[in-house]
């Protein structure tokens, strides 16, 4: 089992030094879904939601969110990241949105974090945009598909998507 590194001799959090460490390519995707009522699909993919655009505002609030993960999650780096989308899948039969984040950097440290923030905002905005007509929505399955880069090398999901 590999030593965990958010943590010095003591047993304490702290921030870990990747001063020592290569710059990298790195690249994160991040993937999760977004369950609901039928009519609540319906009118999220026909524009008829009050609030506005209901898919143009979820991806800018992942993307703005995924850039201020380091204010969110207490040990991560603050990073300039050179790229991130936040794509969007209907799923009509299912009345399911699935949310994926692709995020990039050449850095010392990795992206998957701000992978994670970028899909589970945006599932709370959509969330947000729509409680009014449906407060049983289910945000489910944010999990790493994938990540390149770095000593670690290359992640990709073990399981069936």
């Amino acid at each position: 089992m590999q030593r965990l590194t958010h943590f010095d001799k003591k047993g304490r959090a702290k921030m870990v030094d990747v001063s020592k460490k290569r710059e990298t390519v790195r690249e994160a995707v991040v993937r999760g879904s977004l369950s609901m009522h039928p009519k609540t699909f319906r009118n999220i993919m026909s524009g008829k939601i009050a609030k506005g655009d209901v898919l143009a505002v979820a991806k800018v609030a992942g993307i703005m969110a995924a850039k201020k993960t380091s204010e969110i999650i207490p040990m991560c780096h603050p990073l300039n990241l050179s790229h991130l989308e936040v794509n969007f899948y209907p799923f009509e039969k299912e009345s399911r949105i699935d949310i994926e984040a692709k995020v990039r950097i050449k850095a010392q440290t990795g992206v998957e974090m701000e992978g994670f923030v970028a899909v589970a905002t945006a599932g709370l905005t959509i969330y947000d945009m729509c409680k009014a007509i449906d407060r049983g929505m289910i945000l489910s399955d944010i999990h790493l598909v994938k990540k390149t880069g770095g000593r670690s090398g290359t992640y990709a999901v073990r399981r069936k998507e």
